[in-house]
């Protein structure tokens, strides 16, 4: 059922772009301050570009890939916005009985793992909207791209929803969201246009750190494995940062070590001497939170929290950040 909504005067026709790069969060230690500032949500997800067109859905990744038939409770409800054109921006999530988004339960839904979870279960918050009806909204500030965005799919509780914008005090609302155990929040600046890349006007703020690193290897442990390899960015290469031996079931480490067989090499592909060691193509990517780094380099406390392919433009922790 169509909804109404608040169209732009007079909306110039604009090319609907088949790709937008995204706006990209940076990492601060603190949530700004001011009134110009709004607070969300940190979702543990996908992040997804919805294009709707006349004749289709699609649904972009991060990195450029049609990943269409991997949500079709996503796409179908698309279709039913009652939108001529549109490109929304958000992430893709499944929720933990307590609401909170849980980056495991969503590759087990998408398949990757055998799972109770199903497609259906995956839903995508909404949080910006860069494109509607032949107008390209990238240039207008946030403020005026929410007051568009929040008529189409703010009393929507299917499978496409709004992610709330907070207007309150963010370290109040970041230590609120610490205490509920969510990742962190996300502080965007109201007046700002959208801009494809990292930039300061958007900003997360994490209850603790949450990086992407290669795996580059493992050590068993019996049929399974006892720690994962990890690398990070060095310049234009690779670097060591330690390993990770927490954060999955036998039945998961089971199951990652035959993936990681599978692109077993014995070329490392970072400079490390390991007798049980085996080392594997650099080709998969482990989201890992963790409290800090130590004197040498080395991540402290890590926890493995799931796997990416590192073709779908996976951000590689860079060494320059710390």
């Amino acid at each position: 059922m169509a909804r109404t909504r608040k169209k732009p005067d007079a909306p110039p026709q604009d090319p609907m772009p088949l790709r937008v790069d995204p706006c990209v969060a940076m990492l601060v230690d603190r949530p700004p301050k001011g009134p110009e500032w709004s607070f969300e949500v940190k979702w543990d997800g996908y992040r997804l570009a919805v294009h709707i067109e006349p004749d289709r859905v699609r649904i972009i990744t991060r990195g450029g890939y049609d990943w269409t038939s991997r949500f079709p409770s996503i796409a179908a409800e698309a279709r039913l916005l009652g939108l001529k054109t549109a490109i929304l921006d958000g992430e893709a999530v499944v929720l933990d009985k307590h609401g909170r988004s849980d980056f495991g339960m969503l590759q087990r839904a998408l398949g990757r793992r055998p799972t109770v979870h199903e497609p259906g279960e995956i839903l995508l918050f909404a949080f910006d909207l860069l494109y509607l009806d032949g107008r390209d909204l990238r240039r207008l500030p946030l403020k005026e791209r929410r007051q568009l965005l929040e008529p189409i799919v703010g009393d929507l509780s299917g499978a496409i929803r709004l992610s709330e914008e907070i207007h309150a005090d963010g370290d109040e609302f970041f230590r609120v969201a610490c205490e509920h155990g969510l990742e962190g929040i996300i502080a965007k600046h109201r007046e700002r246009p959208y801009r494809p890349g990292r930039h300061p006007w958007w900003l997360k703020i994490k209850c603790t750190r949450r990086d992407s690193f290669v795996i580059v290897g493992f050590e068993p442990s019996g049929a399974a494995i006892g720690r994962l390899l990890l690398a990070a960015r060095k310049g234009g290469g690779l670097a060591y940062v330690g390993g990770v031996g927490t954060g999955w079931t036998n039945e998961m480490s089971r199951e990652l070590r035959n993936l990681l067989e599978g692109i077993a090499t014995t070329a490392p592909a970072v400079s490390l001497k390991r007798k049980v060691a085996v080392f594997t193509e650099p080709l998969l990517v482990a989201e890992i939170e963790y409290r800090a780094w130590t004197d040498d380099g080395k991540l402290r406390h890590p926890s493995f929290k799931g796997i990416r392919e590192r073709a779908d433009d996976a951000q590689i922790f860079d060494l320059a950040q710390r």
